[in-house]
């Protein structure tokens, strides 16, 4: 219960007096010490991407995306370049960063900037990228520009309630899990239900720390397994 109430003695939220609408996320390079997210480039990405997961042992995971692999490599070029046209959502290319090889894409979406709300999503991480430091790294680098860079409020994180990985990976990187939307979308022919996931800018310093801490070199041995992992840094005492 709200400890605030209003002249009918009604509770209300806290008042936000200082609140203006937040900055669209502009079209510009974030760069890490493992990997560069930049805005989406058909030409420079596409033969690269279509490589990376034509590779991938199996289509394992294209199953809870939107679509599936193009035949051919001119028919993903021609997505890419739709792709990229979009302003919500926002697509951007995940690099290597000392290669440039393009390793997998996110985007920003549902983009609110009157209400301070912007979710990422899209994401397919190639194979290269699955459980390594930079694909952690550019979802800390996305975080950071909603919160730190253009003063956003939430942060969300949404996937399909029967994709284990992509919730494990939600609570990994700090989100708290909110419930469940039922029958909220037909994709592929299927229906989903549609799990949400939020962090709020309340907490993301917490989140922010715990980032910092997994990727500082010292965290990794010299095999380059980790020494202490996310949640339980992010858990520690600041």
């Amino acid at each position: 219960m709200s400890a605030r109430v209003n002249a009918f003695g009604q509770p209300v939220g806290p008042a936000l007096p200082d609140w203006t609408p937040r900055p669209r996320p502009p079209r510009t390079e974030m760069r890490g010490r493992t990997c560069r997210v930049v805005p989406l480039d058909p030409e420079a990405q596409a033969a690269g991407l279509y490589a990376l997961y034509r590779a991938a042992p199996d289509a394992r995971g294209w199953t809870y995306l939107g679509d599936d692999l193009p035949e051919s490599g001119a028919a993903y070029r021609n997505r890419l370049a739709r792709m990229a046209d979009s302003a919500d959502p926002l697509f951007h290319a995940i690099l290597d960063a000392g290669t440039g090889a393009p390793l997998g894409l996110a985007a920003y979406l549902r983009i609110d900037p009157a209400n301070g709300v912007i979710e990422v999503g899209h994401i397919h991480f190639g194979v290269p990228l699955r459980r390594s430091p930079a694909g952690t790294e550019a979802m800390a680098l996305m975080m950071a520009r909603a919160f730190d860079e253009l003063g956003y409020r939430r942060y969300e994180w949404k996937c399909d309630s029967l994709n284990a990985p992509s919730r494990a990976a939600a609570l990994r990187y700090g989100f708290t899990f909110e419930g469940i939307f039922r029958n909220a979308v037909v994709v592929k022919g299927r229906s989903r239900d549609t799990a949400w996931f939020s962090i709020t800018d309340a907490e993301w310093p917490r989140v922010r720390a715990g980032f910092a801490a997994w990727l500082d070199p010292g965290n990794f041995d010299a095999a380059g397994r980790q020494r202490r992992g996310l949640a339980e840094l992010r858990a520690a005492p600041a």
